[in-house]
């Protein structure tokens, strides 16, 4: 497999987690939020939106961009903090539900394939075009 494949691959959850909060945030809000934290307002609606067009812009740049061997470690090290943040808000202050899991098992993936990319480009533009 090629090095742009393995970055491919991290860009679709940023297309299908964020496709789903930008199409249907209200329905993101009812399964991810515990009931007590819901506010499924137009407020909530338009944040969550926001979040996944946000979301869909990274997968993009993920997508088109040309990774180095370094930004596919420096992406694998900015994935750590949420794994602190899914842990805390589902087992700490329990505001996100099970559906979370999504979210959480993403993040291993992309980690992963962070790492995997990472191992296959030896460094430079080249060598990432090679691999």
């Amino acid at each position: 497999m090629h090095a742009i494949h393995i970055q491919r691959m991290i860009a679709i959850p940023y297309f299908l987690l964020g496709g789903w909060c930008l199409i249907a945030p209200h329905m993101v809000e009812r399964w991810t939020i515990n009931p007590p934290y819901q506010h499924l307002s137009t407020t909530s609606a338009l944040l969550i939106g926001c979040f996944g067009a946000q979301a869909v812009l990274g997968g993009i740049f993920i997508w088109f961009s040309r990774w180095t061997r370094a930004t596919f470690l420096a992406y694998a090290l900015s994935l750590l903090p949420f794994f602190i943040f899914n842990y805390w808000f589902v087992f700490v202050v329990p505001v996100l539900g099970g559906w979370m899991a999504l979210d959480f098992g993403a993040n291993a993936a992309m980690l992963g394939l962070s790492l995997w990319g990472w191992r296959k480009v030896a460094g430079g533009f080249s060598t990432f075009v090679e691999n």
